[in-house]
């Protein structure tokens, strides 16, 4: 039988902010966006915070009323990174089987260092206690035969603990709790298994998977197998790259969107990032998808396909605003706004011919597109943009705050598999 953990270091930005800043231990301590920008959300909290109600996601200012003493700094993502780095180093002495799933979290298949380490709970426990001694930060280390279950372990009992979910226990830990604590399984999801009754981990085990399948499709059968313990994915060896499925970019504009001009200009300068990107990874998308929140948090996604590959900001921006001008009447203005290329393929090395489109007008598009990243990278973001950017000098402040052509996650994965490289060869010589 395999034995998989899943370690999730406690509070991430919050730790680290408390590690380098010693200072900081013992207060109430949360990260957050800038308030300027309308980025005023906690993006984490140490356990000081969270006892006295603090939320992820939920506003700056919300969370002060319920703790006056909060201390909110900025976050410092490159050192939030260094610190992750750290952690999987550590998980590579144990296992090359280490899967990340986030920038702070990560599956280790470690049926293969048994005999080397003991059993998965000591090599938790070991694991767990390295990161508090190194890195002075604390992790939870879910232990169990599958990933589902090894992630539901970790998010059981935290900080700094070690859960065992067995074949023997699972029945009495995981299936009395409710199906919102199953991997996968969102709002959405949570509210249509209310609607059938379906109300905790075991009633979608014991609901069999004709029901499950009846009742959700695809969705309804994965689920089964994961409450019931049949989960069988497995955990990809590090250096594995994983395929991109998406590229997208979103963001809470410094005002409120409230008519379709606003909403183009903003989602001009997102797709040109996603335009970008996709060139970057050489991809193109069939399919264009938006996510929009109105200033209520009713939150609403939308996707079209295209008839052909795609890699033009031009067109990428276009589809979105087809989609938001059908689905969209702006009686409630939309706080924040996003756009991604989905159903991604190769980016093709000829453009295929068609009636029914200006293939001409489309590569003069992206020639120019192309040419205008080139100055961008020059001379600086600001060098050239488009003119409905500088029609509103509020929000083209999005423009200058678009993050870089490669994300964050993106980036750590790609180093790091890069250097894990350099390892093998060197004990290879």
């Amino acid at each position: 039988m395999r034995t998989i953990l899943h370690a999730d270091l406690n509070s991430c930005y919050a730790s680290v902010e408390c590690a380098v800043h010693p200072e900081y231990r013992g207060v109430p301590l949360a990260v957050g966006g800038e308030k300027e920008l309308r980025h005023g959300i906690i993006l984490a909290k140490n356990e000081e915070a969270k006892k006295m109600g603090v939320k992820t996601g939920e506003a700056i200012w919300q969370a002060q009323q319920k703790c006056p003493h909060l201390v909110v700094v900025p976050p410092h993502f490159e050192l939030y990174k260094e610190y992750c780095d750290k952690a999987r180093s550590i998980y590579l002495q144990y296992s090359d089987m280490v899967e990340s799933f986030g920038p702070d979290e990560c599956w280790l298949d470690v049926t293969g260092s048994r005999n080397l380490f003991g059993d998965g709970e000591k090599i938790a426990h070991i694991i767990r206690n390295r990161i508090k001694t190194e890195l002075d930060i604390t992790v939870s280390v879910g232990v169990s035969w599958n990933k589902v279950f090894a992630k539901f372990g970790s998010d059981y009992k935290k900080p700094d603990a070690v859960t065992v979910i067995t074949e023997e226990n699972y029945r009495d830990i995981v299936w009395p709790c409710p199906v919102s604590d199953l991997l996968f399984v969102g709002p959405a999801t949570t509210r249509r298994l209310h609607n059938g009754g379906i109300y905790t981990i075991g009633d979608i085990a014991q609901s069999g998977l004709q029901h499950m399948h009846n009742a959700l499709g695809k969705n309804g059968i994965a689920l089964f197998y994961a409450a019931s313990g049949q989960d069988c994915s497995p955990v990809k060896k590090y250096y594995e790259a994983e395929p991109i499925k998406s590229v997208g970019n979103s963001t809470t504009p410094p005002r409120d969107l409230r008519n379709l001009q606003d909403a183009r200009l903003v989602l001009y300068s997102l797709s040109d990032t996603v335009a970008k990107r996709l060139r970057t990874y050489g991809l193109a998308c069939t399919g264009v998808q938006i996510h929009l929140r109105d200033t209520n948090l009713f939150t609403l996604e939308r996707q079209k396909q295209f008839d052909r590959p795609v890699v033009t900001s031009y067109e990428i921006c276009n589809a979105g605003l087809a989609l938001l001008n059908a689905h969209w009447n702006f009686q409630t203005p939309l706080r924040s706004i996003g756009i991604r290329g989905i159903n991604l393929v190769p980016a093709p090395k000829t453009m295929q011919m068609s009636l029914f489109t200006e293939e001409r007008r489309i590569q003069n598009k992206q020639v120019l597109e192309v040419t205008a990243e080139k100055i961008r990278d020059r001379y600086g973001k600001e060098s050239i943009c488009r003119a409905v950017i500088l029609s509103d000098a509020v929000l083209g402040q999005v423009n200058k705050a678009s993050v870089q052509p490669i994300p964050f996650a993106a980036a750590m994965h790609r180093e790091q598999r890069e250097e894990f490289r350099r390892q093998e060869l060197c004990t290879k010589v």
